[in-house]
């Protein structure tokens, strides 16, 4: 039985620390950046992407080497240099802040693990083997990428449309969430997928309906 407990964190606008400026470090970011964080990164050196990025204002770079105090005002914290004992000092440091950290090298007192991510908008699909066989994970959320193409997210940006829409008009919570199950059926993909604010939610409340019985029956 894995220790670890899945969890997605809401990163959104919150300041988040990556200690590195290679390969690793940029992944780390790139992954924070798409959740909409605040990321500082804490390197005497970056390759190019990470400059590209500071350059454009994307991320706040600290030209330094880490040093004790860096994750002053962190929510989350990456360990990502090719130092063992500097990766180790990071943990340290975020353990007695109580900032939940994670070692990029795998060093032991990290606080959560990453799993491999696929995104199609509002969709985030994620597998991990534990620590045990991230080629393994990879492999996974390869084989959900061809599943679950782009078009997903498409889909669920209309679908959470029509969620708000039948939350202010079907009053039964019950039926609402009979109609939503309906609305989240596969045959739905590509009729959500073209919805917007003109669409007319009472033909579409029936059509569910009739739908929703038809199945029932």
């Amino acid at each position: 039985m894995s220790e670890w407990y899945p969890i997605l964190l809401n990163m959104k606008g919150r300041t988040c620390v990556v200690i590195g400026g290679g390969t690793v470090a940029a992944r780390k970011a790139r992954g924070l950046l798409e959740a909409d964080a605040n990321v500082t990164v804490v390197s005497p050196k970056l390759i190019p992407e990470l400059s590209e990025l500071a350059e454009a204002g994307r991320i706040r770079h600290l030209l330094k080497a880490y040093a004790d105090g860096d994750l002053e005002g962190a929510s989350l914290v990456f360990a990502a240099t090719d130092s063992p004992e500097t990766n180790a000092a990071v943990l340290s440091e975020a353990n007695k802040r109580g900032i939940l950290a994670n070692a990029a090298d795998g060093s032991p007192g990290g606080d959560f693990i990453v799993p491999a991510v696929l995104r199609r908008g509002d969709l985030v699909l994620t597998a991990t083997a534990s620590g045990s066989g991230p080629a393994v994970a990879s492999r996974i959320i390869g084989e959900l990428g061809s599943r679950y193409g782009p078009e997903y997210a498409d889909y669920l940006a209309g679908l959470r449309k029509l969620r708000s829409r039948l939350k202010a008009e079907v009053a039964d919570p019950v039926e609402r969430r009979r109609l939503l199950e309906e609305a989240s059926t596969e045959q739905s993909l590509i009729e959500w997928s073209k919805l917007d604010d003109r669409a007319d939610i009472h033909a579409i409340i029936e059509r569910l309906r009739v739908r929703a019985l038809g199945r029932k029956g």
